[in-house]
């Protein structure tokens, strides 16, 4: 068992389940409605914990009744919320999420009234009993003072990349795995996910998740391998990236050959599509 530590966010998500997506100006039912704690970093977290590894989250989590949620959700996955900073001011991040049962696509709208998790407070941070440490790409400025920390501690670390932010491509020799979104890709001009790892100069390995297609990687000697999605009935594929995330974790962890770790990250991320939640 592996002891991880994952920096980034938890959010409560506000999921609204409808029929089809609606048109512009259109009044529609919603068939069902949940609440739930989302976040990329904290569902990563959470599917890690179920594969059997040791977890823990540093993040910001303000002291306000919707935290509870947060909560109660990390402790019954066991997450450690030692790490995490307390703020008396500040609104839980909170996705509203309208998930078509048509296609089990979802949209998702994002309100914040947060600062982001800051060097200062990862700084504080005992980083010698873990084994590795998994970081959203968000707040840029702080990150790369942690991924440098975290490196002088001599701890291996994944960056997810997944929107384009600026300055964050000087991190990416920084992480011993790199993993990004197919939205990150295509924001950069690239339809295809091979076109995107062979133009690179990556010295890391680097994954790309491409939803129904399945994903691809590249290995730190150019090397580029493909796993297809199983083909599901896709029922939610609200945090199926942060699940493929966790597959390649969990694969490095293990040291298992790229092309596998490809192949149990898809895997995961395709059960979980044919499913609600993020229970495996």
């Amino acid at each position: 068992m592996s002891r991880i530590l994952a920096v980034g966010i938890a959010t409560v998500d506000i999921v609204n389940t409808l029929a089809s997506y609606p048109d512009e100006d259109a009044e529609v039912r919603v068939l069902a409605q949940r609440r739930a704690r989302g976040g990329n970093a904290t569902n990563t977290l959470v599917i890690l914990s179920q594969l059997g590894h040791s977890t823990a989250w540093a993040g910001l989590l303000p002291q306000e009744p919707d935290a509870q949620i947060v909560i109660d959700d990390l402790n019954k996955h066991q997450v450690d919320l030692a790490p995490v900073q307390r703020p008396l001011a500040g609104k839980l991040p909170t996705s509203y999420i309208a998930l078509g049962e048509n296609t089990g696509s979802r949209t998702i709208m994002h309100y914040r009234d947060l600062p982001e998790y800051d060097f200062s407070s990862f700084d504080e941070l005992a980083l010698g009993g873990y084994d590795w440490i998994h970081f959203e790409g968000r707040h840029v400025s702080a990150l790369g003072p942690m991924l440098k920390k975290t490196k002088q501690a001599g701890i291996p670390c994944s960056l997810e990349v997944e929107k384009p932010r600026e300055g964050i491509e000087a991190l990416f020799g920084l992480p011993d795995a790199l993993l990004f979104s197919r939205n990150y890709v295509q924001s950069r001009g690239y339809a295809l996910a091979r076109d995107f790892l062979q133009r690179q100069s990556f010295s890391r390995p680097a994954f790309v998740a491409w939803g129904e297609a399945g994903a691809w990687c590249r290995s730190s000697r150019n090397e580029i391998h493909h796993a297809p999605a199983p083909r599901v009935r896709v029922v939610d594929s609200l945090g199926a990236g942060d699940v493929f995330n966790a597959g390649v974790i969990d694969g490095l962890l293990n040291a298992l050959p790229l092309e596998k770790i490809l192949v149990h990250a898809v895997s995961l991320a395709s059960a979980k599509c044919a499913r609600e939640g993020l229970e495996i």
